[in-house]
């Protein structure tokens, strides 16, 4: 099954914009797919403005975000995994929704075939 969370971002996205809001997302940069420029990361995190007037190119789909932003004047590529974003909200108020952190899956030891004794 589809994962739901780019659908929310997107509704969020769209909602905030709307709203006149300022859409910022949360990213939890250990994830080896994700580019921003390292010298804005913080205890591997980083908040972003996604906002359509601070981004060029926005791209919000089902499994990334990208886009072109400026960091101290200069132009970035940004690319961000779905999985990788643990919140949006509005700068203005908080308002938003944060994301279930999804750790990889478990290896499950293979159980034993039992066997029905009479």
């Amino acid at each position: 099954m589809a994962s739901v969370t780019p659908y929310l971002i997107r509704a969020y996205h769209q909602w905030m914009e709307d709203s006149g809001l300022t859409p910022h997302i949360l990213v939890d940069c250990s994830h080896s797919s994700v580019l921003v420029p390292k010298q804005f990361i913080q205890q591997d995190r980083i908040v972003l403005n996604i906002a359509g007037s601070a981004t060029e190119s926005l791209v919000l789909n089902d499994n990334h975000i990208g886009f072109k932003a400026r960091f101290s004047g200069q132009s970035v590529d940004v690319f961000i995994p779905i999985d990788s974003v643990l919140s949006i909200y509005a700068g203005e108020n908080g308002e938003g929704m944060l994301f279930e952190i999804k750790d990889k899956p478990l290896e499950v030891e293979e159980k034993p075939g039992l066997t029905l004794l009479d």
